[in-house]
């Protein structure tokens, strides 16, 4: 079977953001181009994994003789993006797997999301084989090299802004009532 494949080629906007308080979040990759939103939903740590690999792919790209493709050093200002994701934000699927890759024939980033495969039945995952995994949907977004830098600057800043951490465990700090367990290796 085919899957419903999201295509954005240059949209309008592709953000990563959250809804909720920080500690209680749910992240989201979201694209949209004209009356078309798509809100895939993903973890934190895959938030901030895509905004670091975006960065190395650009800073290589950059540091090619002569910068052929105008890759800018930093996320341009005049394209920077606070603002909250678009309504309604309804997840079309939960993201397992993502690619990232280069066209230089449209100088842009592509990235692709694909639902989380298996199940929550222990039965049916011992007889999965991800060789076998044909997703019902993609998500798959180009973007240019300036709208990469600010995703990626947005997605590390969401990521930042939640839970501070507590530099001695590693663990989040929820308010006043944080129990610092040290590592082994601090006792």
């Amino acid at each position: 079977m085919t899957p419903l494949v999201h295509g954005f080629d240059w949209p309008d906007r592709f953000v990563v953001g959250t809804v909720g308080q920080p500690g209680a979040r749910t992240f989201y990759l979201q694209a949209r181009a004209g009356s078309q939103l798509v809100s895939v939903a993903l973890e934190k740590e895959q938030s901030a994994a895509l905004a670091l690999k975006i960065d190395e792919v650009l800073d290589r790209l950059m540091a090619e003789d002569g910068n052929p493709f105008s890759v800018p050093e930093k996320a341009p200002e005049g394209l920077l993006d606070h603002e909250p994701l678009d309504e309604p934000v309804e997840e079309r699927f939960r993201v397992g797997t993502m690619s990232l890759g280069w066209d230089p024939t449209t100088a842009q980033i592509v990235i692709e999301a694909l639902p989380l495969a298996g199940s929550e039945d222990e039965e049916a995952l011992e007889e999965f084989d991800p060789e076998d995994f044909e997703p019902e949907e993609v998500l798959q977004v180009r973007i240019p090299v300036g709208s990469a830098r600010v995703f990626a600057r947005r997605a590390r800043e969401l990521v930042g802004a939640g839970r501070p951490i507590c530099p001695l465990c590693g663990a989040p700090i929820e308010g006043d009532e944080h129990v610092c367990t040290l590592p082994d290796s601090f006792r």
